[in-house]
């Protein structure tokens, strides 16, 4: 039997909004292991990491550069990688945020030998402490797993940077001036909103599953952000103009089909701004499409 195992970062620091902390709880209590288990998978959850409190921390963290938080993020994600870097390799880790730096814990901890990343998210994520106009590290953490930005949060779990070929950004519509620059610079392939849009998700999920075919592992880190507000109004910061509730299962239901998706990023969920936690339900939708289930 295939087995998942979930592991949950209850960790708002690297925002500027609290409630994402909250995630874990959220996404399990839509029914996360049952919609797992109903996929013939053996569920295991090795519960949550400890994440400090952000009220008994200071803004900064005494970090220069203005990065807030930057050493308890680190540690947590430090502590992440280890974790899944233990995993037995036919394991599916599904990692439960949290907020999006999470990512640079978890990305490390899966990597294996030629790793592929898809990034399905409203944000590049591709600020370094240098562009970025909040200092929030959740806005960083893709620059950092490419070998750009403050060597602290580049080099957590051994920092061995991803190929720029090897990584794919989907659903992008809100980058910051900085990122632009930087993206087009680190060469890495961004399908924004405009793209599906003319496109269409079925050729854009074709073009992904293509040019990931030949790495050994795909790790997908998937925002709630990348919704429209609409669908998932349960997130930190949300952008209008995202991905339709059908667009998106689309999307998963193609990967799906591939077979290429080894691990799995949840984030962003924040059951504070949600109605009936309704984001962390379709989340696990979304999840569970990923997986396998199918309509047929």
């Amino acid at each position: 039997m295939k087995q998942a195992v979930i592991v949950g970062v209850p960790m708002d620091l690297g925002a500027g909004r609290r409630g994402v902390d909250m995630g874990p709880s959220a996404i399990r209590y839509a029914r996360l292991h049952e919609a797992i288990r109903a996929l013939d998978y053996d569920v295991l959850d090795l519960g949550d990491l400890e994440v400090p409190v952000v009220e008994t921390l200071k803004k900064n963290g005494g970090a220069p550069g203005g990065l807030h938080h930057l050493e308890p993020i680190r540690s947590t994600c430090e502590a992440l990688a280890r974790e899944l870097s233990v995993l037995d390799d036919a394991a599916l880790p599904v990692v439960l945020g949290g907020d999006h730096s999470i990512s640079m814990g978890s990305v490390r901890g899966v990597q294996r030998g030629r790793t592929g990343l898809i990034w399905i998210d409203a944000h590049a994520d591709f600020n370094t402490p240098e562009t970025s106009p909040s200092g929030n590290i959740h806005g960083m953490p893709l620059a950092a797993l490419l070998g750009y930005g403050d060597d602290r949060l580049v080099g957590i779990g051994g920092g061995v940077p991803l190929e720029p070929q090897d990584v794919v950004l989907v659903g992008v519509r809100s980058v910051d001036p900085g990122e632009r620059e930087l993206l087009q610079q680190a060469g890495v392939t961004v399908y924004t909103m405009k793209e599906i849009d003319r496109m269409g998700v079925p050729t854009v999920a074709a073009n992904v599953i293509a040019q990931l075919e030949r790495v050994e592992r795909v790790h997908v880190s998937f925002d709630a952000d990348v919704l429209d507000p609409t669908v998932a109004p349960g997130v930190g910061t949300p952008v209008p103009g995202g991905l339709t509730y059908r667009e998106a299962h689309l999307l998963m239901e193609l990967l799906s089909d591939a077979g290429i998706v080894t691990s799995l990023d949840l984030v962003e969920v924040n059951p504070i701004l949600d109605e009936k936690n309704r984001t962390a339900e379709i989340v696990v939708e979304l999840a569970a499409s990923l997986l396998g289930k199918k309509i047929l």
